[in-house]
């Protein structure tokens, strides 16, 4: 029973052919492409709605030479929140529940904006490590702490995406069972909890978009950093 919790996050396979591919391109399917009418229909117009709106609040506190990003950001805020909600449906797989994946995003992004900081203002990039007024003796033990927690900022983003989403997919799975095993002992008890099944459910769905949404947040922050 422990491990088939466990078993909806290993990598699907038929006939030894790993499907995460799959998984991962299907979003890009399911989304409505743009067309050469004069005006689109109601899915269209939302979804451009909408990644107008977001593009415009993420690139607000960004300086100019951060504004480049905006197609990067704003297709991985699209593509991690359909890979996050999908994955919340019966007999699908979520790859952001795979550390390798999240960090395998999160680590040459992050790099990406400290390699342009140190690019464009190594002055200002390097002077992050050290805060101004600091103590003589304090210098040496406040440098290696924020590099440190420099360091650690790509680790965080991608482990704080997996631990979100493992999460609620295993209490999900946990009270579906529990529903199913009290269904014939005490129904009552059982829709009480198919209830709070529901409701959990809900619940997971505005975490995978809110969890999409901060991965992205904090990358516009270190890029703000350094531009």
């Amino acid at each position: 029973m422990t491990l088939s919790f466990f078993n909806q996050f290993a990598s699907p396979t038929l006939l030894g052919i790993p499907l995460i591919a799959i998984a991962l391109a299907l979003p890009w399917i399911l989304l409505p492409a743009p067309s050469s009418r004069w005006l689109n229909n109601r899915l269209s117009t939302l979804q451009g709605w909408f990644i107008n709106r977001f593009t415009q609040q993420l690139l607000l506190p960004l300086n100019v030479g951060g504004h480049k990003w905006a197609l990067l950001l704003t297709s991985l805020m699209i593509f991690l929140i359909t890979l996050n909600t999908l994955g919340l449906l019966p007999y699908t797989f979520t790859p952001t529940t795979q550390l390798s994946m999240n960090m395998g995003l999160a680590v040459p992004l992050w790099l990406a904006t400290v390699i342009i900081g140190l690019r464009t203002q190594p002055t200002h990039a390097l002077g992050h490590l050290l805060p101004e007024g600091t103590p003589t003796l304090l210098i040496p033990v406040l440098i290696i702490i924020e590099t440190i927690s420099l360091f650690i900022r790509p680790l965080a983003l991608g482990v704080r995406l997996t631990a979100n989403l493992t999460a609620g997919h295993l209490l999900i799975q946990l009270i579906a069972t529990a529903a199913f095993v009290l269904l014939p002992l005490m129904p009552t008890v059982a829709i009480l909890t198919a209830t709070l099944l529901f409701l959990l459910t809900l619940l997971e769905v505005a975490v995978a978009m809110i969890q999409a949404y901060v991965f992205v947040l904090l990358l516009s922050l270190y890029l703000q950093e350094n531009v």
